[in-house]
């Protein structure tokens, strides 16, 4: 496959923070706890239908204590319009068991410790190692696997091969927003279905286009 060079890179990213200088999730979360439960209820599902689900939830439940307190069987109905619900409930339920009985109520800082979490993947790991301890990770999700070797910003076919490969081509001082102008670009530019390359801030850079 054809990658484009360091100097285009630099262009795209250039662009991208030209256009959107601080961007940022769009999961809507109060506090951390709250976007790792988040971030764990958005696998498989969209951004738009978990912030649907957790506004009410989150005016009553902020802390792995009161998660605790609400329970598997009432923290169902608050979340039942997201897939995998039954699965996710468990994971948020025995996660907030886990941060108060390991962490004592708080969100680890290293990615090793947060994926001892149940339902922690990297990518979630990655998430909360970024937005909530300002580390520059890389997040892949389903959006940058698609897009990025697509465009020639990385090379891979799994999420840990585009990761590396990004972590590798990206200037450092783009890393710690680097995912989030990726994402964006993939959920609203780059869509998998009738792409608008016509509106594309790189169409004229982008491989899928040269």
């Amino acid at each position: 496959m054809s990658l484009l060079t360091r100097k285009q890179i630099v262009t795209v990213f250039e662009r991208f923070r030209e256009a959107n200088p601080n961007p940022q999730p769009e999961l809507v979360a109060p506090n951390p706890y709250c976007l790792l439960v988040s971030v764990v209820l958005s696998a498989q599902a969209t951004d738009k239908s978990v912030n649907e689900a957790t506004a009410p939830l989150y005016k009553k439940v902020k802390t792995p204590q009161q998660m605790l307190k609400l329970g598997k069987q009432n923290l169902i109905p608050y979340i039942k319009s997201i897939g995998l619900y039954r699965t996710k409930a468990d994971h948020v339920i025995t996660l907030s068991q886990q941060l108060i009985e390991n962490f004592n109520g708080k969100i680890p800082s290293t990615r090793e410790e947060l994926l001892t979490l149940s339902g922690v993947g990297r990518k979630t790991a990655n998430v909360i190692l970024n937005v909530v301890y300002g580390q520059p990770t890389m997040p892949v999700d389903t959006h940058l696997l698609r897009i990025c070797p697509k465009t020639g910003i990385a090379e891979g076919t799994t999420p840990e091969e585009v990761e590396a490969s990004l972590i590798k081509r990206i200037p450092q001082e783009y890393m710690m927003n680097a995912h989030h102008w990726l994402l964006l670009h993939g959920r609203y530019t780059c869509t998998a279905r009738n792409p608008k390359c016509d509106e594309c801030l790189i169409n004229d850079i982008c491989k899928h286009n040269t």
